[in-house]
């Protein structure tokens, strides 16, 4: 489990394609001392199994349906990308409950710049918008951010302080990008709990 509140941002220093994974080496010497085997890091929001760390990073497998549904299929030597440990248990929760479970990609329409911050407006999937409100939760990239603004059905505004600019990777982003969206955990719970008792309710 985690928060949405992005502890570093670390850069993929090497792609390796094997028979059914995708290893990637991930520079990240801000966390990489912490690490462990086994241990769960949020990258850019996907919930990844540490397979070797060293002193200036780590290396994950990713397995094709991960490849799929999240934009780490996409991750060049170079890509920059955000990174979070699991939270504690005996930790704030500055962020919102998030399970590290891409549920598919959402596409950067535009950014603007609004006095000291910037909007952005995103073009969520329809199983993400289908759960999502507005002034709720939701995580971009592994951020936790707060919806703004419904455009129409499925479009978006969120806003990005100056720090979350400065400190994640959504400041890199340019129109068209693909971004790793996961909706609210507590939405997704109540839409299926009132999809399944619509099922089953007599006519």
């Amino acid at each position: 489990m985690f928060t949405g509140i992005i502890e570093t941002t670390g850069t993929v220093r090497g792609v390796e394609d094997r028979d059914t994974t995708r290893r990637f080496t991930i520079e990240a010497p801000d966390i990489a001392g912490e690490l462990k085997p086994g241990e769960s890091v949020a990258v850019d929001g996907a919930c990844l199994t540490v397979v070797t760390p060293d002193a200036r990073g780590f290396t994950v497998d990713v397995i094709g349906t991960t490849l799929e549904r999240t934009i780490a299929g996409r991750y060049a030597d170079g890509t920059r990308v955000n990174l979070e440990r699991a939270m504690k248990m005996d930790g704030r929760l500055d962020g919102h409950l998030v399970q590290g479970h891409v549920d598919g990609l959402a596409y950067l329409e535009q950014t603007m710049k609004d006095g000291e911050f910037w909007r952005m407006d995103l073009r969520l999937p329809p199983e993400v918008s289908a759960t999502t409100v507005i002034h709720g939760s939701i995580t971009v990239n592994g951020v936790s951010l707060t919806v703004s603004d419904f455009l129409d059905e499925d479009r978006i505004q969120i806003g990005l302080i100056p720090f979350t600019w400065d400190h994640t990777n959504l400041g890199d982003q340019e129109p068209g990008a693909a971004l790793n969206v996961e909706a609210d955990l507590i939405g997704k719970y109540v839409g299926k709990i009132l999809s399944s008792r619509i099922r089953t309710t007599p006519a």
